[in-house]
């Protein structure tokens, strides 16, 4: 069961939502020319230097509220930096952004890799800080409450079988392939769990859930937080449940969320919390993956993209196939 539709918003109007897409393209295109170099550092250098020029074409006054990091940290795309071609006198958007989501999977050529956004209008995107987020999610048309980050995957996976009516051992979990997840694993193995594991990219990983295609039925473990709210934002335009729980390794970890607003270090959050009223969720895929194929060099300077752009005010899901010239501008 999802929430209810959100009112559309006069602020993301129906040209945004499609040129958010250009953005992505961008920043997919130009990651796609370091796959497999080995060299995360410049293929992420690329891709936000792409994303940050797309965005400037746009008419709005953006404002980055998951990026890059903090400003000392990240020249380009850091939190707070304002983005868009109308500073002051455009449409106050919020953005969180990944310009290439599976920096590793890019340097080494792995599926999955992705340029990633969402938007909302002022205030509407939690600014969730740069730790670990513990996460749970399903796909649309299930009651509430199917699913609760308060129980153990054990309970959550039998709960969700009932719901689907199948047995536990029927049902495929999607979890990063990281060893702060080996008891997750066992536990979920001794119930006779199939298991997707993935080197990187939980975003996609989250959304796989919404598609029957990827026969994945549950999404769980801890990755990034910035990460949580970009798949939140998916989730709220196409259905499903998400619930995430800040994960802290030590006390700097604890100020940081302090500075950005959060008290309840405990709080499990909902999508509503994560990504609030109307909001865009678009992605461009770099490396052929489960959501989208990747960038793709023809002869003659050609590309082709394949990019998906969600709202949640309607519900609608765009899948975009693009073809492109090289040229100085990811407008052209």
């Amino acid at each position: 069961m999802t929430s209810k539709t959100p009112p559309s918003s006069q602020v993301l109007d129906r040209v945004l939502v499609l040129e958010m897409v250009r953005v992505t393209e961008a920043a997919a295109i130009a990651a796609s020319s370091l796959i497999g170099r080995g060299d995360e550092k410049a293929a992420d250098h690329a891709a936000v230097e792409a994303m940050r020029e797309a965005f400037d074409e746009l008419y709005m006054d953006g404002t980055v509220v998951i990026g890059e990091g903090e400003r000392d940290e990240a020249p380009m795309l850091y939190i707070g930096e304002k983005v868009g071609g109308a500073p002051g006198g455009g449409p106050k958007i919020d953005i969180a952004l990944d310009p290439l989501e599976g920096t590793t999977i890019t340097a080494k050529a792995g599926p999955n890799a992705l340029a990633v956004l969402a938007a909302a209008e002022e205030g509407c995107l939690l600014n969730a800080p740069d730790v670990y987020m513990e996460k749970l999610a399903i796909g649309p048309g299930y009651e509430p409450d199917v699913i609760d980050l308060d129980k153990s995957p054990t309970e959550n996976v039998k709960s969700f079988a009932k719901a689907k009516g199948v047995a536990p051992n029927e049902v495929i979990v999607c979890v990063l392939d990281r060893p702060r997840h080996e008891a997750l694993i066992a536990e979920l193995r001794s119930i006779g769990c199939g298991i997707q594991l993935i080197p990187d990219g939980d975003v996609a990983g989250v959304i796989a859930v919404t598609d029957e295609d990827t026969t994945i039925d549950m999404y769980m473990g801890s990755g990034g937080a910035p990460e949580g709210v970009l798949a939140a934002a998916a989730l709220r335009c196409v259905g499903g449940q998400f619930q995430g729980r800040l994960l802290f390794r030590n006390d700097d970890e604890r100020a940081r969320a302090r500075k950005w607003g959060i008290e309840d270090l405990d709080k499990i959050y909902h999508l509503q919390d994560l990504a609030k009223g109307d909001c865009i969720f678009a992605a461009t895929g770099v490396t052929n993956g489960s959501l989208l194929q990747g960038v793709k060099h023809l002869k003659g300077g050609r590309m082709t993209t394949e990019s998906v752009v969600m709202r949640a005010s309607s519900g609608t899901v765009r899948w975009i196939q693009g073809e492109h010239r090289k040229g100085p501008s990811p407008f052209g």
